[in-house]
């Protein structure tokens, strides 16, 4: 089984992030290769940027396509491109926000998000609405200071998104956290034992909700005519 990744900011190393996490979960059971958006930007930090990854990741539809892969995973959070995938694609297109935020709130489980990008909270707060977690989901926590900078310091962000749930905790009456965004991968596997609720990494949520919509996706019809021999 094949799965791609598809990464709607440019920047290549992200994408590599994110593969390298992919694959130690999918645990060899698929092969997982990374596509990264060809326009937009290396940071989505606005909605301008979103809706240009967004057209960004439309664009590799017919890449994607010839290249056959079992399933698809958008990998940045407001899942940008993901209805103009599957719109094309005859595979399953998976969303990490979507998946994330699926797990989190599991059993009508109450779950907030915590992110570094302040403009991108009202796209975040639909695409809660869009998934079907309107009743259940606590809102946006931020941390504090430029996106940018915070993601060039990888020490810093890991405290400072720490310090986000911390207080999302303390003002909410929150059972699960998703950390919302895909280069916040590897900051979200490193704060994984320390808050005191379950703390939902998207990445390896879609992974998993992926390999099981491939493994549908690959199962041969079982309701075909019997043919004569």
């Amino acid at each position: 089984m094949r799965l791609l990744l598809v990464n709607p900011n440019t920047s290549v190393a992200t994408t590599a992030a994110m593969v390298e996490i992919a694959r130690y979960e999918a645990a060899g059971c698929a092969v997982i290769d990374g596509l990264t958006a060809p326009s937009g930007a290396p940071l989505i930090t606005d909605e301008a940027a979103l809706e240009a990854a967004a057209r960004a990741v439309a664009s590799l539809s017919p890449e994607i396509l010839a290249d056959g892969p079992d399933g698809v995973i958008v990998a940045a959070f407001g899942d940008p491109g993901l209805d103009a995938l599957r719109a094309v694609l005859p595979m399953h297109v998976t969303g990490i926000a979507e998946a994330g935020m699926a797990e989190a709130g599991q059993g009508g489980r109450r779950f907030c998000v915590v992110t570094t990008t302040p403009d991108l909270k009202a796209a975040i707060e639909r695409t809660a609405r869009r998934h079907g977690h309107a009743e259940n989901f606590a809102g946006v926590w931020l941390t504090p200071g430029d996106p940018a900078a915070l993601m060039g310091n990888p020490t810093r962000l890991v405290e400072a998104l720490l310090e986000a749930c911390l207080q999302a905790m303390r003002e909410a009456d929150v059972a699960a956290i998703v950390i919302g965004g895909g280069p916040l991968a590897v900051a979200a596997r490193a704060l994984k034992d320390a808050v005191g609720v379950p703390l939902i990494e998207p990445v390896p949520c879609a992974v998993r909700l992926a390999l099981k919509r491939a493994e549908q996706y690959r199962k041969p019809p079982t309701d075909l005519p019997e043919t004569s021999p």
